[in-house]
């Protein structure tokens, strides 16, 4: 069943949201070559927790960690460690946060140092094809036009998009319905409604499209061990006009 949440509490959403969004900017200007991500994790959930939030992700289905800190060919779910970022790594950064019973999740991935020019056109394109995906986020439309705009635009630039792990609904849970996957024909699945909160993320390879999970139970990995990048945004379906996006700062 997707749960529409009224404007009061897309109000509480996106107080959630915009912790979150302040915290991964700080995140954002730590990342460089020999810092580590159990360094980044820390300094993920102090800032969450200076803002009056609770981190999201920390023992959620016994997960160890505040961030989901994902380097290189790692997909998602990367668990902070005493790895050390080097320069021309790229790195996914996932975070969320609770405020008042609600849920904010979001995520970047973020050059370390300089990185080469391939890595840099595949973060662009994954970026892209969020905002793309957004862009059919409202009334009247379906929600597979949301995940055929992120594919159309990732496999016009010969990626691939990841099947196992999708979007989702969000609210008082991490995880409600509907599932938003990052592929499909456009025009099917429920119509898009007012008060709908969705997470939509992109998780885009540059090789193939098929991922393993490790031994940790938690880290998805490219199985060709071609780099992958993510993004995501809590997003808001409005009576009329674009959606609003929670997570943006």
């Amino acid at each position: 069943m997707i749960i529409l949440k009224t404007p009061d509490e897309v109000a509480v959403m996106a107080q959630a949201s915009r912790i979150v969004a302040e915290a991964l900017a700080v995140l954002k200007s730590a990342v460089k070559p020999g810092i580590t991500t159990d360094e980044l994790d820390r300094l993920a959930e102090s800032e969450i927790r200076a803002r009056g939030a609770v981190p999201a992700f920390k023992g959620y289905r016994n997960y160890p960690k505040t961030l989901c800190a994902s380097v290189n060919e790692q997909v998602v779910h990367g668990i902070p460690s005493k790895r050390v970022l080097k320069e021309g790594d790229i790195i996914g950064l996932d975070l969320g946060a609770i405020v008042g019973g609600f849920y904010g999740d979001s995520a970047v991935t973020v050059a370390v140092g300089r990185i080469d020019e391939k890595s840099a056109t595949l973060v662009r394109v994954t970026e892209e094809s969020l905002s793309l995906a957004i862009e059919q986020a409202r009334v009247g439309n379906r929600l597979s036009d949301i995940s055929h705009a992120v594919q159309q635009h990732v496999e016009a630039a010969g990626y691939s998009v990841v099947t196992e792990f999708v979007g989702h609904g969000i609210g008082r849970q991490l995880h409600e319905e509907p599932q938003v996957p990052n592929y499909g024909r456009p025009g099917q699945g429920p119509r898009l409604q007012p008060g709908m909160v969705l997470a939509i993320e992109p998780m885009v390879n540059m090789g193939g499209s098929a991922v393993r999970v490790l031994d940790d139970r938690w880290t998805a990995v490219t199985v060709d061990g071609s780099l992958s990048a993510h993004f995501e945004h809590t997003i808001a379906i409005q009576p009329e006009g674009p959606a609003l996006v929670l997570s943006r700062l």
